[in-house]
């Protein structure tokens, strides 16, 4: 089997790569071991100069490694760029915070020292996808490795030249001792991986169909998993929005990634007040995005990263629209070399539409209309998703009940739903379990082990 690396603008074959052996994925395990009896011997401050010089790294080189991303997967220059230096914050965040949110935690009890010690596990693997194919790869080893943990990468295969890159830029960080592999694999190894017993925990970010894969093997071998899965977050206007930051926000939140992201603002819930107005001005907007070559600056949208999503895109919104959906613009196929899909709005979804039961995973908005917050919010929730939630509001009643109502692992007033490395990441029902990022994140990979001395 071979992975190959396709130029979605051009689709110009970039690199292909050869599929690694089934002896060369357990020798990588077994590294993966060795390397963890030195690597859980370190101390903070040693990993955290090795975080600091992977920060240090990616600041660099951040407009080399964004050209990678950008023709690899074709998400715009300037994103990629923000995406590289959003890893060095990452690197560096957990280089400064680590030892703080893994330090004991003595508790007063009626012993002579009684306390929490945060401990590594061991290989951890990680099964990452390509649209962000930088951050969700940092965001799981910067922590994991500030711990202790070694990690094992089985990357997005069209994103293997990214995954090479990430391995080669922490050896030269200084994790040289195969504290951090890649695996060149197809998904029908990764069960292998997970059942082996020095394997110690699984996180993946993807579909929902891989997470129940991946949680199914994790449980059956009891293995602590981290899912980060689909989403089909509610974006609420009410009227008492700031209207032009509201229109901002809606539009960077649905083409962001070229609108292929788990947390794009995706169900676009309007109040009936404000809805004809809302619906314009969107409109006008995404009438003028430039579409185009990823690598221009001037360049709002690029390609999708891969035929298959363009043409699943493409049959769910015809599918839509036979359904008895209306287009307000775009949302069409155009007819150039590359994957673009010029951004769209649907309106008046019928229940059996798949816009309306499904995730859309390219620049289409789906809008719907609402009398009332209350209404609004039970709309937000009738997807099995539960990952980001927004509400565009000035009012504090509709603050507090989006706050409150809204089942998702994040809701996002005023602005759009994004990842923080000072901030606890992740999702409910159908968008997985557990948390990246901040405190939580750190310890989902660890020992909490309780000490207890009489």
């Amino acid at each position: 089997m071979t992975l190959q690396s396709i130029n979605p603008a051009t689709e110009d074959i970039i690199k292909t790569y050869e599929e690694q052996s089934d002896q060369f994925v357990q020798d990588a395990i077994e590294r993966s071991v060795r390397a963890f009896t030195h690597q859980k011997h370190l101390s903070f401050e040693d990993r955290a100069a090795k975080l600091q010089n992977m920060s240090d790294l990616l600041e660099k080189d951040k407009e080399a490694i964004a050209t990678l991303m950008t023709s690899e997967m074709g998400k715009t220059y300037k994103s990629a760029v923000a995406e590289v230096e959003k890893c060095a914050w990452v690197c560096r965040h957990y280089a400064e915070n680590g030892a703080d949110y893994l330090k004991d935690e003595h508790i007063k009890t009626d012993k002579s020292a009684s306390y929490i010690a945060y401990l590594p596990l061991g290989p951890i693997l990680a099964v990452m996808p390509w649209n962000f194919p930088l951050w969700q790869v940092i965001r799981f080893a910067a922590p994991a490795l500030m711990a202790g943990n070694t990690c094992l990468l089985k990357h997005a295969s069209n994103v293997a030249g990214c995954a090479v890159l990430i391995e080669d830029y922490f050896r030269r960080a200084g994790f040289d001792a195969h504290e951090f592999q890649i695996l060149l694999i197809g998904a029908k190894k990764v069960a292998q991986i997970i059942e082996d017993e020095r394997v110690r925990g699984v996180t993946l970010t993807g579909s929902e169909g891989a997470g129940k894969a991946v949680a199914k093997h994790a449980a059956y071998n009891l293995k602590p998993t981290v899912l980060e899965l689909g989403g089909s977050d509610p974006f609420i206007v009410m009227p008492s929005a700031d209207m032009d930051n509201a229109i901002e926000m809606a539009v960077n939140g649905r083409i962001q990634n070229n609108g292929q992201s788990c947390i794009a603002a995706k169900r676009f819930i309007i109040h009936t007040d404000v809805y004809d107005e809302f619906r314009e001005k969107m409109a006008a907007r995404f009438e003028k995005l430039k579409i185009g070559d990823p690598m221009d600056k001037d360049t709002d949208v690029g390609p999708l990263a891969m035929a298959q999503i363009l043409d699943e895109l493409e049959e769910q919104v015809e599918e839509t629209l036979k359904k008895g959906a209306k287009c307000v613009t775009g949302a069409k196929r155009l007819d150039r070399k590359g994957y673009f899909m010029s951004p769209g709005i649907l309106e008046n979804i019928p229940e059996d539409a798949p816009a309306y039961t499904e995730e859309l995973f390219g620049p289409v908005a789906c809008f719907y209309r609402v009398a009332s917050l209350e209404e609004a919010v039970t709309f937000g929730n009738i997807t099995r998703f539960g990952l980001g939630s927004a509400i565009m509001t000035q009012d504090e009643e509709d603050k507090a009940y989006a706050i409150k109502h809204l089942d998702a692992g994040g809701t996002f007033i005023n602005t759009i739903t994004a990842s923080d490395p000072r901030l606890p990441f992740g999702g409910v029902k159908a968008s997985g379990y557990g948390r990246e990022l901040s405190r939580d994140g750190i310890r989902e990979f660890v020992n909490i082990k309780t000490v207890v001395e009489k």
